[in-house]
C-alpha cells in the first residue's frame, strides 16, 4: 500500500511537471503558474484526467484550444501514461474544445465557422517570436545588471551562455528557456554561433543595443499588462484572495510602477 502511494505521488509529480511547460501563449508563462490548472487525477490504466479554467468565459478560442493541445502533448508524453482527457470549464468553447483535443480532431475542423481562416500555426509563431523576445531581454538585462558592456554581450557565443550563471531567480530561469528557443529556430547551432540574434537572424551590435532593448521592453510590457489583466480577471471571476505587495496590478502598469521581479530591471 505504502508503495503504490509513492508510485501515485511520483506520478501526480511527472504530470505536474510536464503541465509547467504548457505556456499560456499570450504571456509565456506556465498554466501552472496562472493557477489555470484546477485538478490533475489519476485513474486505472495509465489513464489521467486535467481539469483546467480560463480567466473568462470568453477568452480566445485560439487561446484555449492551444493550451488544451499543449496539455494533451505534454502529458502524453509520459511513458506510462495511456489516455489524457483535457477538460476545459466554464468556457462558452470548452465542449468543442475537449472534444477536439481528446478526439484528436484540429483546430480549423471544430472551428470552421468561426476560424476566419486562422492558421493556428502561424498563431504559434507569433507567440514564439513573442516568447522569444521575452527570455532574452531578461537575459540582457542581467547581463548589464551585472556590469557586462553592450560590445562585450553582442560578441557572446553560444558557448559562453553556457557559461552563465545568474543569481536573479527570472534570470535563472529564463536562461535556459531562451536558449532552447534560440537553437530550435536555428539561431544558433555550434558552440561559436552568436548568443544573441533578433528573431529575424540578424546579430545584435553594439551601437543598436539600446534601441534593441527599448523594442523588447515594450513587448515585455505588454505581455505583463495582459498577464496582470489576466489575473485580476480570474481573481475577480473565481473570488480569489486579492494580490499582494509583490503582484503587480493594472493600476502599477498604468502608472509605470511595475515591480522590480515583473520588470527585470526595465530599463
Amino acid at each position: 500500500m505504502r508503495e503504490d502511494r509513492e508510485t501515485e505521488a511520483r506520478f501526480l509529480s511527472e504530470v505536474w511537471a510536464r503541465l509547467e511547460e504548457v505556456p499560456d501563449p499570450e504571456l509565456d508563462e506556465p498554466i501552472t503558474a496562472m493557477g489555470f490548472v484546477e485538478l490533475v487525477s489519476l485513474r486505472d490504466g495509465g489513464r489521467v484526467e486535467v481539469d483546467f479554467r480560463l480567466p473568462t468565459y470568453w477568452c480566445s478560442p485560439n487561446f484555449a484550444f492551444l493550451m488544451a493541445e499543449g496539455i494533451h502533448r505534454e502529458v502524453s508524453a509520459l511513458s506510462w501514461v495511456e489516455r489524457v482527457d483535457v477538460r476545459l470549464h466554464d468556457h462558452m468553447f470548452a465542449e468543442q474544445v475537449n472534444e477536439g483535443v481528446n478526439g484528436g480532431r484540429d483546430f480549423h475542423e471544430i472551428f470552421r465557422e468561426l476560424s476566419d481562416g486562422t492558421d493556428l500555426a502561424e498563431l504559434r509563431a507569433k507567440f514564439e517570436e513573442k516568447a522569444f523576445q521575452r527570455r532574452q531581454e531578461c537575459v540582457l538585462l542581467a547581463l548589464r545588471a551585472s556590469g557586462v558592456p553592450p560590445e562585450t554581450i553582442v560578441a557572446m557565443t553560444l558557448d559562453d551562455l553556457g557559461r552563465l550563471v545568474f543569481e536573479a531567480e527570472d534570470a535563472r530561469m529564463q536562461l535556459p528557456r531562451y536558449r532552447t528557443l534560440l537553437v530550435a529556430r536555428g539561431l544558433a547551432r555550434f558552440g561559436t554561433d552568436p548568443a544573441f540574434r533578433t528573431w529575424s537572424g540578424a546579430p545584435l551590435t553594439a551601437d543598436g543595443f539600446a534601441d534593441h532593448l527599448q523594442r523588447l521592453k515594450s513587448v515585455r510590457l505588454n505581455m505583463e499588462f495582459n498577464g496582470a489583466l489576466c489575473r485580476g480577471l480570474k481573481r475577480a471571476r473565481y473570488h480569489e484572495h486579492t494580490a499582494g505587495d509583490e503582484e503587480p496590478t493594472l493600476v502599477d502598469f498604468i502608472r509605470g510602477r511595475v515591480p522590480a521581479r515583473h520588470a527585470g530591471a526595465a530599463v
